[in-house]
């Protein structure tokens, strides 16, 4: 029985002498630093940068390429294609008013402007008149 006790006791004595000594070896400072680092990040608006609005008014062409692109170079939900002058056609017959019309106010699956809403209605004249250019 003394020598089972005997064994058990040299036993928790190497285990507390080893583990000790892998303690002590990972107790650096950049051990310590890596053990407590976080996680994730803290994201702050402040982080991103700012995207300054336009300084004077956008070509056609320029607010063709960011809203109206989409819908009108796949003919999604209807839109006339880019260039598909039989697509046009009975568009341009109503007259350029009421192309005009239709693109600042809305038509059928089209919102107003497009969704451009920061646009001005010569901007969306302008894409209106870059989108039928050359039929």
């Amino acid at each position: 029985m003394e020598k089972s006790v005997r064994n058990i006791i040299i036993a928790m004595v190497a285990v507390l002498t080893f583990s000790t000594n892998s303690f002590a070896a990972n107790n650096s400072d950049d051990a310590i630093a890596e053990r407590i680092k976080p996680v994730g990040q803290v994201y702050l608006a402040s982080d991103v940068p700012v995207v300054e609005e336009p300084t004077g008014p956008r070509s056609g062409e320029q607010v063709y390429n960011t809203f109206c692109i989409a819908c009108h170079a796949t003919g999604a939900a209807g839109a006339p294609k880019t260039q598909n002058a039989e697509d046009w056609a009975p568009r341009i017959a109503k007259g350029m008013d009421t192309l005009k019309e239709h693109a600042l106010n809305g038509f059928n699956a089209m919102p107003a402007k497009g969704s451009c809403m920061n646009c001005s209605d010569d901007e969306v004249i302008a894409a209106v008149e870059h989108l039928i250019k050359g039929l």
